[in-house]
């Protein structure tokens, strides 16, 4: 690392100039970036897919690029203006690529819908959302509007906008800024704003090449703005202060970078390593949707590493010395404030240090009661009622919910394929089509079943049908879910179609019930393999056999306490107060990406704490006296990076879809916890009741892992715990 610090610093023309270019080009080509993410997904040789596949291929129909022309009409004439609304949504089906209008009909006395059809992707399908809207224009003395997932999703996409633009200006930055005014003392503070300025837009133009080829969600941009900011700041802090270090104590700017990059640059890679893993196996989900969350996760800690050991030499050292003059807090403060005897951190650790098991079993404790909760969490695959209700697609989508029912956009849709031409006309074939549509109109979930003569409903060779059933509920609510298992399970068994007749269940809440199945499926395999490669990679940041161990049972706890405040701030409604929506059911791709992203930022700081804490006990061969000078020299960093990323956290918070939020408050309560109790109290007590344990690393181990053994030192004195740290 010395070697490539001094390369930086030999090239850091080109070095800046190289960052510069990324940055242009990556910026110019993100702009569009929000234009090709969605919220649909594929699930891959699902139920639902492969009702999907015969849709678009056979009918000519892809739910999610379908849309819904609602006309609210006065009371009683509702049937006498079909002819306008017929003559509205095909205008509006012309300026829709593929789109098709499929049917016009009154829902009720007052309400009159046209559906559009179309084979597009709802990224695609939403594009022309506004030109549709003019085009199908007013009906006298009526209220014309335009829904469908593809509509909410185009008028979602200015509120998430603006709704990241609030959690970054006014929550994430400014609290980032006046934390870092802080710590710094100086106008220092810039630099960590500088690399996550490089940082956050090569990021996004990385994803922005991959959306092309791969389904991306629309809460990627925002996760990729505040989480980067957050990851640059955490890596900047830990690597100025280091470098502040070994300045002050007499080095040169050069060879404080060095020794910067060999200590503080290591354990750098090493979290933004174990960042990447915990990332970078949601590419092995089976669901596509979840796969793009993990690319985008694997690329922030990535670029944010790379930029912080080729980029941050550089800036350390042409501007810190600089910036470092123009003081906000008097050097005399600071020094005070850093002073490893009488500090806070440092009184911390002789306290803790003096009555461990007490502190490990109270925090324990706290961590176990926080995470209880969790055998209460609720999934749901989405829901539309958990975003702002008073956009136009919204609107129209609940004039529809009222009429017919919540599930009028997201439609449960059966098909089946009698294998052979002209299979639909069979006697027994249409036997079976009567006891199915009567019994779904007997179930209490379906408010409507769509079902007739025509091109919708049997496909040009009669080997396919297609029979639509509206919820009463929205496609992502538990009576959906339910309704899927009896549908499966029960009403088309008990619709006894012939042999050789294949009948599917696909459409939104199918589509719901298959992601969760899914998801759940593979997710207790991406926990193991995040622990195994975590733990390995462990073992050679802290050569120890016991601590990623400990690490990784001390992340579990943090992230169930997570879960577990989840469920009490949205189900309960704990978080009502406080701005957060009450919702009984967490979106079910949160708590996958809540873990792989979780276990991974936690490992930043626990590498920072416990590296430093390593480097202690190579000096002293004392195990109280390196986990207290540990924490006496690191609290303040983790401290200040934990609360920064909080502040990133909280930006999503602040939005107004729910999803978002519960997003933020899970990583925000997470970090906090992890911040405080955790790396605070848990991690030094423990490591003070495990004693010459921690580093033991022996001869065997040590060359699986391809480092330095480390023997099992021999007992300390009990005294070292009385003596202050630094002394």
């Amino acid at each position: 690392m010395a070697r490539w610090a001094r390369m930086m610093i030999r090239f850091r023309w080109v070095v800046l100039a190289l960052w510069l270019v990324a940055f242009v080009a990556a910026g110019t080509a993100s702009s569009g970036l929000s234009n090709m993410l969605t919220n649909r997904f594929a699930l891959p040789g699902a139920e639902s897919e492969k009702a999907a596949d015969i849709l678009k291929d056979r009918f000519g129909q892809k739910p999610e690029g379908s849309f819904s022309l609602v006309v609210t009409t006065p009371p009683g004439k509702a049937q006498s203006l079909l002819p306008q609304v017929r003559a509205a949504g095909a205008r509006a089906a012309n300026e829709l690529p593929t789109g098709q209008l499929t049917s016009v009909r009154a829902v009720s006395d007052d309400v009159a819908t046209a559906s559009i059809v179309s084979k597009l992707q709802t990224a695609d399908a939403k594009l022309h959302t506004e030109d549709m809207r003019k085009a199908a224009g007013s009906i006298p003395g009526s209220t014309t509007y335009l829904t469908g997932q593809a509509a909410i999703e185009h008028d979602l996409d200015p509120v998430q906008n603006h709704d990241l633009l609030v959690g970054e200006l006014f929550i994430a930055i400014p609290i980032a800024m006046l934390i870092l005014i802080y710590v710094f003392g100086s106008l220092a503070f810039l630099l960590p704003f500088m690399l996550a300025a490089a940082a956050i837009p090569v990021t996004l133009g990385l994803v922005w090449i991959f959306a092309h080829y791969m389904t991306l969600s629309t809460y990627l941009q925002n996760m990729v703005m505040l989480i980067g900011l957050g990851i640059a700041i955490d890596y900047t802090l830990l690597m100025v202060y280091r470098y502040r270090e070994e300045h002050r104590s007499g080095l040169s700017r050069e060879e404080a970078v060095e020794r910067t990059m060999e200590t503080a640059g290591r354990a750098v890679v090493f979290s933004g390593t174990a960042v990447a893993i915990g990332l970078a196996l949601m590419l092995f989900m089976p669901v596509p949707f979840m796969r793009g969350f993990g690319l985008a996760g694997l690329l922030i800690p990535l670029v944010s590493v790379l930029a912080a050991v080729t980029l941050l030499p550089v800036l350390l050292y042409w501007l810190e010395d600089r910036l470092d003059r123009v003081r906000f807090i008097p050097k005399r403060i600071a020094d005070r404030r850093a002073d490893p005897v009488h500090g806070f951190w440092p009184r911390l650790a002789r306290w803790i240090m003096r009555r461990p098991l007490r502190v490990a079993g109270a925090t324990i404790a706290v961590l176990l009661l926080a995470a209880a909760p969790i055998v209460k969490i609720q999934l749901t695959p989405g829901s539309n009622t958990g975003v702002p209700q008073d956009i136009q697609a919204v609107k129209g989508l609940n004039v529809l919910a009222a009429s017919i029912g919540e599930g009028a956009i997201a439609p449960t849709d059966i098909v089946g394929d009698t294998g052979r031409a002209g299979g639909v006309s069979d006697p027994q074939v249409q036997a079976a089509l009567k006891r199915l549509t009567a019994q779904l109109r007997r179930d209490p979930e379906v408010a409507d079943v769509v079902w007739g003569k025509g091109p919708s409903f049997v496909d040009a060779s009669g080997r396919y049908f297609h029979v639509s059933a509206i919820g009463r509920h929205d496609y992502g609510m538990p009576e959906s879910q339910t309704f899927v298992d009896r549908l499966r399970d029960d009403i088309v068994p008990a619709s006894a179609f012939p042999n050789g007749v294949d009948v599917l269940a696909g459409g939104g809440p199918p589509g719901g019930v298959d992601f969760l199945d899914m998801t759940y499926g593979a997710f207790p395999w991406l926990v193991l393999a995040v622990l195994l490669l975590t733990y390995g990679l462990l073992v050679r940041a802290f050569r120890s056999i016991l601590l990623p161990l400990k690490a990784i049972v001390m992340n579990l706890l943090s992230i169930g306490a997570a879960y577990g405040l989840l469920v009490l701030a949205f189900k309960v409604g704990w978080g009502k107060p406080f701005g957060l929506q009450q919702f009984d059911q967490i979106e079910g791709w949160i708590p996958v990406f809540l873990f792989a992203m979780l276990f991974g930022l936690s490992m930043d700081y626990e590498v920072f704490l416990v590296s430093r804490m390593r480097e202690e006990w190579d000096k002293q061969h004392d195990n109280v006296a390196a986990v207290a000078a540990g924490l006496a020299k690191t609290g303040r960093l983790v401290t200040a990076a934990g609360i920064i990323m909080f502040a990133a956290f909280m930006g999503f918070v602040a939005g107004s879809l729910v999803g978002l939020q519960q997003f933020g408050f899970g990583l925000a309560a997470a970090i906090i916890i992890d911040v405080t109790i955790i790396r605070a109290l848990l991690v030094p007590s423990v490591m003070k009741l495990f004693g010459r344990w921690n580093w033991w690393l022996p001869d065997w181990a040590a060359r699986v892992a391809r480092v330095k053994p480390s023997p099992l030192a021999p007992k300390s004195s009990p005294r070292a715990a009385l003596r202050p740290a630094g002394r």
